[in-house]
């Protein structure tokens, strides 16, 4: 299975999700949680412990990698998000097909493809480019380390605000699955599936990086002729 890795950019700091995150991770999911209707997020310390034991438990028996968001300014944990349906091509043909460990169960083995997901930020951390280089951050480290050929990307058909995040990056829209899987509303909902080849890769990562130079420059404070 893959290694824990920490993966860092300008803005944001991707850390291997542990339980030392539970207390920060409480915080940041306390702070405004109006944006969580379609998202599951841990509240309180408790919920907050469970939640990333849960993660590890998935982590250890080789089905994702969780990371903790930290905001690489301040050091403040802001969210979480993670390697997940890590899925291994090797040996022989299986049926039904799901996506499964590597046969070898080997420590370094690097999964074919994955999906990007479980991912959430406080209030505050949202829209301000931190979840945009957290991706750049997952897709170079699954297409540039892994050699993946594919990563895959979902959300609830109600939440056009992760969707519009989604189509951002450059993902390719594999349509709504519908009457797919009940929401955190107890609801029947659908499921909007996204994806990126690796031979899509180099203008997908083209497109993000133009994305936080545009937002950089506009967050750099103009020069006032003296």
């Amino acid at each position: 299975m893959p290694a824990p890795v920490i993966l860092s950019g300008r803005s944001v700091r991707l850390e291997p999700l542990a339980p030392c995150h539970a207390p920060a991770l409480a915080a940041a999911a306390a702070a405004d949680r109006t944006s969580y209707a379609f998202t599951p997020v841990p509240h309180g310390p408790d919920a907050a412990y469970a939640y990333i034991q849960s993660a590890l438990a998935d982590q250890e028996a080789g089905r994702s990698l969780a990371f903790a968001t930290v905001r690489a300014a301040d050091g403040l944990v802001v969210g979480s998000t993670r390697f997940c349906e890590l899925d291994y091509w090797d040996g022989p043909v299986v049926w039904p097909p799901a996506p499964r460990g590597p046969l070898t169960g080997a420590a370094d083995a690097v999964p074919d493809a994955a999906e990007i997901g479980g991912t959430w930020l406080s209030a505050h951390a949202q829209g301000t480019g931190i979840n945009t280089e957290a991706k750049l951050l997952m897709f170079r480290h699954a297409f540039e380390v892994w050699r993946v050929r594919r990563i895959s990307l979902r959300a609830d058909a109600r939440n056009t605000r992760s969707r519009a995040a989604i189509e951002r990056l450059g993902a390719v829209s594999e349509g709504v699955r519908r009457v797919h899987t009940r929401g955190l509303d107890g609801l029947v909902r659908g499921t909007a599936f996204y994806s990126v080849l690796d031979e899509e890769w180099p203008l997908v990562r083209h497109t993000i990086e133009q994305r936080l130079t545009r937002a950089e420059s506009a967050n750099s404070p103009h020069l006032v002729p003296a």
